[in-house]
């Protein structure tokens, strides 16, 4: 008899504890969306590569407009060399068309 005694109480402080731990987790919306959890961890890795691989794009497209943007001066400032050479030493008809 002196156990009922000690088991109902803790038997009903239990009973509150687990109605206490069940009402704090839908509280905290732990019960939202159970379907799709399991999804959302594979979605955001493909996200998360893509936007890797778009990055990576975006850098080598943006290195070759770079490279192209380069390659573009250094021809303009070799033919302004030329024009400037040629404006210093402009060469006559004969100089031009002689045979070595």
């Amino acid at each position: 008899m002196l156990s009922i005694f000690l088991l109902i109480p803790l038997s009903l402080m239990l009973f509150v504890v687990a109605i206490w731990a069940v009402r704090y987790a839908v509280k905290s919306n732990q019960f939202e969306d159970l379907d799709n959890a399991s999804q959302r961890i594979i979605l955001d890795d493909r996200q998360e590569r893509r936007q890797v691989m778009q990055a990576q794009e975006n850098a080598t497209a943006t290195q070759e407009v770079k490279e192209a943007h380069d390659m573009t001066s250094i021809e303009e400032h070799s033919n302004k060399l030329n024009n400037v050479d040629t404006a210093a030493n402009p060469l006559s008809d004969t100089d031009k068309n002689s045979k070595i």
